[in-house]
């Protein structure tokens, strides 16, 4: 049986897109490797897994693009970052150092349309055979759902949100 880099999506509704990507950079880090993150809208000051992250050193490298989600800036400053965002993520499918890259929140840039879906995949398509790409977000596209080695959806239940709980730090973010 053969090994080689793979396409993964976590999506859905549903908590737990980040924490599953930032689980595998975790696995990935255990065994020596480095891991590269590239970040879509999200202020990273706000993120206590990234502090956790951050902690291995050199090992990993977060880029964060955006100072929140769409909501919280202009259509035009989501543009610029959303693009500036992709030209980090191509830098990184072509950089050997990084055996495994995350695109956090890439799926949200799609559905907006600040990106072409048809780029990523042509994108992902030309990738190194050893690297392996986590792709994260609501709603990923049809057409890089087919082009993915394994794709999970996650599925909200029941949130303390919908009950009047406030997003908590250590819990959410």
């Amino acid at each position: 049986m053969k090994t080689r880099g793979l396409i993964q999506i976590y999506t859905g509704a549903g908590k737990g897109k980040t924490t599953a990507a930032f689980g595998a950079a975790l696995r990935m880090l255990g065994h020596g490797q480095r891991v590269g993150i590239v970040q879509f809208f999200k202020d990273p000051d706000k993120d206590g897994a990234l502090h956790a992250l951050r902690r291995f050193g050199r090992k990993v490298r977060v880029w964060s693009f955006g100072g929140g989600f769409t909501w919280e800036a202009t259509r035009e400053a989501n543009a610029k970052s959303v693009a500036e965002a992709w030209e980090q993520c191509k830098t990184l499918l072509r950089d050997p150092k990084y055996p495994l890259v995350i695109f956090d929140e890439v799926h949200i840039a799609l559905k907006y349309k600040f990106l072409k879906t048809s780029e990523v995949v042509k994108a992902l398509k030309r990738k190194p055979q050893g690297k392996h790409v986590i792709l994260t977000g609501r709603g990923a596209p049809a057409m890089l759902i087919k082009t993915a080695d394994l794709v999970t959806e996650m599925k909200c239940v029941r949130h303390p949100l919908c009950g009047g709980c406030q997003t908590q730090r250590g819990v959410e973010f």
